[in-house]
């Protein structure tokens, strides 16, 4: 069991030495017998995994081992080929790499080697059904390896499950974030957080911000309003497909898009190169998730700012994260200025505020303001109407309402 601050090169910590172990069984062949899946790295997301398996590439470019990348969110037949000619390093989201186990596109007999990326996510208790039929399909002689940068005392004694006399090696206090990271608190009310949020985005001026929020919902609207106020922005999150998500993540990094909008989907693993903000829209209910969030900016040794948006309802979930992180950060007092405010918010506050009957007061024609009077010759009608008796309700099928 590793754990280090986000950031410091846990990917490398494990990549490296599994690449030089399986050297001496590299092969240049083409035949897919000479290149069975070796090592096995699960991820608990779909970007962490394309990452990984990135960085692997790089590191094992002068050498005749392959990698591949399996995720969901993509045709599976476009993974098939590349899996039946043969890898031995394998990294894999858990539900598609047992799509792949049912197609019988893959065997894992030979795994030596085992990674639990993020292991803290993987072992959640909504992984742990699809990670025991994995460990199932597994060689009982192995190598285990669980890296995060965080550990609760929960994912401990889960980890006794996979692990055997497991070694914990922690570079860093348990669950601390980055020292290069400065960690600021704005106290702000609910309603008041996106008016700020664009007040904050143009006096700062920076080119990029990752702006986190707990739901799907909240980061497509307010993508969609700094996108209103001209501020180039995009979201990412469960609900996009996998190319759109690609292709948002790509924009961002390559500096198209000056704001991406996320949920905890991209606050694990994911390594934007001097990332100088980050800003917690909405505080995450799980302290843990803080931990992963801020350590998007900061990272190999640069420096980075961490800004959280508290309102009434989230200052107990800041609490638990101040408790986590041992460090007390002040709340600041904010003040949003009317001329950061959109125009179309204030539109959609007056409209509230106008009653309708000003709008009728507004036209030109006075009969339109006038109260309703009943038409002289419909009420005329109405009093010589002969008395039909009383009507009894039967069903409508029936022909509705009938005489006595």
């Amino acid at each position: 069991m590793a754990g280090a601050q986000t950031g410091t090169g846990k990917t490398a910590a494990f990549a490296l030495p599994v690449l030089q172990k399986l050297l001496p069984l590299a092969s240049s062949s083409t035949s897919p017998a000479k290149h069975p899946i070796r090592a096995l790295v699960l991820a608990p997301t779909r970007e962490l995994a394309i990452q990984v398996e990135d960085s692997i590439r790089v590191y094992a470019k002068h050498t005749s081992l392959r990698s591949l990348v399996v995720y969901g969110g993509v045709d599976i037949k476009t993974q098939t080929p590349q899996l039946k000619s043969g890898v031995e390093i394998l990294v894999a989201t858990p539900g598609r790499l047992l799509d792949h186990v049912e197609q019988k596109s893959l065997s894992l007999s030979q795994v030596q080697i085992l990674v639990l990326d993020e292991a803290d996510r993987m072992l959640d208790m909504g992984f742990m059904p699809d990670l025991k039929r994995i460990l199932a399909l597994l060689p009982k002689q192995r190598q285990n390896m669980m890296f995060s940068a965080t550990f609760s005392n929960e994912i401990k004694k889960l980890a006794d499950d996979f692990l055997t006399n497991p070694t914990l090696i922690e570079v860093a206090r348990s669950n601390a974030t980055n020292e290069n990271v400065t960690q600021k608190a704005y106290a702000v009310q609910a309603a008041d957080k996106q008016a700020f949020l664009i007040q904050l985005l143009k006096k700062e001026h920076t080119n990029q911000v990752i702006v986190f929020t707990k739901t799907k919902m909240t980061a497509s609207r307010l993508s969609r309003a700094l996108q209103k106020v001209e501020i180039s922005a995009d979201a990412i999150h469960g609900d996009k497909s996998q190319k759109e998500r690609i292709e948002a993540l790509d924009a961002f990094k390559e500096g198209k898009t000056t704001v991406l909008v996320a949920t905890d989907v991209a606050a694990r693993g994911l390594d934007i190169s001097e990332l100088p903000m980050v800003i917690n829209y909405e505080i995450p209910s799980a302290a843990e998730d803080y931990v992963h969030r801020i350590g998007r900016t900061g990272r190999a040794g640069a420096s980075g700012i961490a800004i959280s948006l508290v309102c009434e309802e989230e200052e107990k979930y800041f609490v638990d994260i101040e408790k986590l992180i041992k460090k007390s950060i002040t709340r600041e007092q904010v003040q949003i200025s009317k001329n950061e405010v959109p125009t179309h918010y204030e539109k959609s506050v007056k409209s509230m505020a106008s009653p309708i009957r000003n709008k009728k007061q507004s036209s030109g024609d006075a009969w339109f303001n006038k109260p309703y009077e009943p038409n002289a010759i419909a009420a005329k009608a109405s009093v010589n109407r002969p008395n039909l008796g009383k009507k009894a309700p039967v069903a409508a099928l029936l022909g509705g309402l009938k005489r006595n």
